[in-house]
């Protein structure tokens, strides 16, 4: 009974990146404060909480509403790329000790299970990432900031995602550490697990700390 109450229900696992599978969310805090501090303004943690899971562009048009400023088109693309080239300093010293606790047991737990993963997410550096941890190998299906359109919370990202691994949509559940995520799966009509805090997190089906509390339950 133990062990079939610990079999893994749902045939598809999707996956955004932030915050889910690794903490690069600290990384584009500290690159964006640096461009927000070039305009005299000081990004919080508070105010970095929108700019979870939402695209590179939108988070820059964000900072310098909150700025109070406007710049040309030529110095929003200059600040967009200097952003990128900062953050991505940081993901080059990325290694397999950057995976959150608990994730690359989980997504082995998955595949000798032969359950479907994929990763939807909107940063265009994912693949990237999941390289440097180790753990791309562990992934059916890629779905990232270059093969989509829409940002979170629209689901398209979510939506490609289901389709690479030839899941239905209700068969999927998505694990997300963000509010625009969150939606995004649910308006997806799949099943939404939040990483984090319940507090932001209201409107997922469930939410977890870290992987280790989802190991722990074994039956989503």
């Amino acid at each position: 009974m133990g062990e079939e109450k610990n079999k893994l229900k749902m045939k598809g696992y999707i996956f955004d990146l932030d915050g889910v599978i690794v903490d690069t969310a600290k990384f584009h805090f500290v690159a964006w404060k640096k461009i927000g501090e070039e305009f005299g303004f000081s990004l919080t943690h508070e105010l970095n909480e929108q700019l979870k899971g939402v695209s590179r562009v939108d988070s820059l048009q964000k900072i310098l509403h909150w700025a109070g400023v406007s710049v040309s088109d030529e110095k929003f693309n200059e600040l967009a790329t200097r952003k990128n080239e900062d953050y991505l300093s940081y993901v080059a010293q990325m290694n397999e000790n950057d995976i959150l606790p608990g994730v690359k047991t989980f997504l082995q737990k998955l595949r000798s299970e032969g359950k479907k993963i994929a990763l939807g997410s909107a940063s265009k550096n994912a693949r990237l990432i999941l390289e440097k941890t180790g753990i791309i190998s562990l992934f059916d299906a890629i779905v990232d900031g270059n093969d989509v359109t829409k940002a979170k919370p629209d689901p398209e990202v979510f939506i490609i995602a289901a389709q690479k691994i030839g899941v239905k949509n209700e068969e999927c559940v998505v694990f997300e550490d963000s509010e625009a995520g969150v939606q995004a799966a649910k308006t997806a009509g799949m099943k939404a697990i939040g990483i984090g805090s319940a507090d932001v997190l209201h409107q997922a089906d469930e939410v977890f700390a870290d992987f280790e509390q989802v190991i722990q339950k074994g039956t989503l």
